[in-house]
């Protein structure tokens, strides 16, 4: 329940476990990673990433060959850090619906996603390939730069005129800092639920594992508020100054939108939820248009005009109560996501490998 102080869980014994490790990382930073604070200084304008990475392409498959890493790649958060801890549990899924409508209602993101994107045409695909996206950032290694280069490449194109007769583009620097930025803010209010409050410790890290990311994806530093005391005033003044309830924003969050079935997963599976998708889908759009608004930052909400009565705020909390019994004692396979759980497989062996020697 957000603010209610419950017993040492799992999570936060592994995350404070971590952070003398963590430190000992900030301090000593491995090969090819850059300081968590490094000096501003101008450069170029380097390509951005956009809110959408699905795409024809393909994300980047960290299994196949790969071009070098060039050897000033940025590199992803280290093993046992609180994004890495986070990010990869299906907890975070739950999110995901908020902090993509929290981007698309910035008026440039809100244009481009609604000319450029399938996220419409093609929902379900749409979503596998920016879940494989975010997930190669933090858990791909040396794939997690390709990833972001790949990202770059895809929205070089993009661009357009807002709805107030604007240009944007899709690497515009500022704009798409603040598609990046948006993940902060919902990971941090959804925590409070599913999990629990973040310690000042905790937020501490995440957000500079969330500028590690940034990195990754081609966010210049001068672009992205260096830290937490930086963060939350930058965060406010464009909640209150740019955000509106975009044509997306209003088509997310509509409790009566058609959605075709998925067109993913095993055939037998597709062909039961297609059977009874009459039936799942208002269900399915009605729980996501609630999760968005109840996960959206309250500040955010409001700023968008979006209802939230404290009946609903009840519900979450129930709903949410459910979620932090069940999804601790399953087994791995059905908690973490793939490539979340194939990081973990090598964090094991290779602490093993540690200790033998």
């Amino acid at each position: 329940m957000p603010g209610h102080v419950r017993p040492r869980n799992s999570f936060s014994a592994a995350i404070e476990a971590s952070l003398p490790i963590l430190e000992e990382t900030r301090r000593n930073p491995p090969a090819g990673a850059r300081p968590e604070h490094p000096p501003r200084r101008d450069r170029t304008t380097p390509e951005h990433h956009m809110s959408d990475p699905a795409a024809p392409t393909e994300p980047t498959d960290p299994t196949g060959p790969q071009a070098p890493a060039a050897p000033t790649d940025p590199l992803p958060p280290p093993p046992g850090g609180v994004l890495w801890t986070l990010a990869g549990d299906i907890r975070g899924l739950l999110l995901l619906p908020a902090a993509f409508t929290l981007q698309v209602a910035h008026p440039a993101v809100g244009a481009g996603v609604d000319e450029h994107s399938v996220f419409r045409t093609d929902p379900w695909g749409r979503g596998e390939r920016s879940l494989r996206s975010l997930q190669l950032w933090i858990y791909g290694g040396e794939a997690a730069a390709e990833e972001g280069r790949r990202l770059r490449r895809l929205h070089r194109g993009i661009q357009g005129t807002d709805t107030h007769g604007r240009p944007y583009h899709a690497l515009d620097p500022a704009t798409y800092a603040w598609v990046h930025a948006t993940g902060f803010p919902v990971y941090h209010h959804g925590a409070r639920y599913f999990i629990r409050p973040l310690t000042e410790a905790q937020e501490r890290r995440l957000y500079a594992e969330w500028l590690q990311v940034g990195r990754i994806l081609g966010i210049r530093d001068q672009d992205m508020p260096q830290t937490i005391e930086e963060f939350w005033p930058y965060y406010r003044r464009i909640v209150a100054d740019e955000l509106e309830a975009t044509p997306v924003v209003r088509d997310l969050v509509d409790p009566h939108q058609k959605l075709p079935p998925p067109d993913r997963g095993p055939m037998p599976l597709r062909l039961l939820l297609t059977a009874l998708w009459p039936w799942i889908m208002p269900r399915y759009v009605r729980l996501r248009s609630f999760l968005t608004a109840g996960l959206m930052p309250p500040d955010a909400r409001d700023a968008l005009g979006l209802t939230w009565t404290d009946r609903q705020e009840r519900t979450l909390r129930r709903f949410a109560r459910v979620v932090r019994i069940v999804v601790p004692v399953l087994p791995e396979r059905l908690r973490y996501l793939p490539l979340a759980r194939e990081a973990r497989r090598r964090e094991r062996l290779s602490r093993s490998g540690r200790r033998a020697r």
